[in-house]
């Protein structure tokens, strides 16, 4: 298997399947929402993952009752919610389906909610950092 260092540039990084590691991984749950704070969890969830100190998983699926997402959330390690503000939604989603939140944070008590799709590099990294120390990843 070719490491991340000797891929060719623009090549993906292809992850491990959630259902294979959960054990063993932090899984990370965001909010996807129409506002700046849904994008930066959003944005956050692709941070941690690409720096493995979490795996991002589809909080959809287990709205939808996926089975197998249910599963990985039942197993994972720790389950980490990023909710872009107060409506928490994304921790509803696990609550509603009696799942553990080992961490989870609003980003709106950090940022203000804006409604638009734009959002900057510094409030992810900032807001990442933030979550990297608060729930020992």
């Amino acid at each position: 298997m070719i490491s991340d260092k000797e891929k060719p540039e623009g090549t993906p990084k292809i992850l491990p399947l959630c259902y294979k590691v959960a054990e063993h991984e932090n899984i990370i749950w965001v909010c996807d929402g129409a506002a700046n704070v849904g994008q930066i969890g959003h944005q956050i969830g692709v941070l941690l993952t690409n720096m493995d100190k979490a795996r991002m998983c589809c909080t959809t699926a287990v709205a939808a009752g996926s089975k197998p997402h249910l599963d990985i959330a039942a197993r994972s390690k720790k389950n980490i919610v990023i909710d872009g503000c107060g409506n928490r939604c994304a921790s509803k989603v696990l609550e509603n389906a009696a799942v553990k939140i080992g961490y989870s944070i609003d980003i709106s008590k950090y940022l203000q909610k804006v409604p638009t799709l734009d959002i900057y590099q510094a409030d992810v990294k900032r807001i990442a950092e933030i979550v990297v120390k608060e729930a020992h990843l």
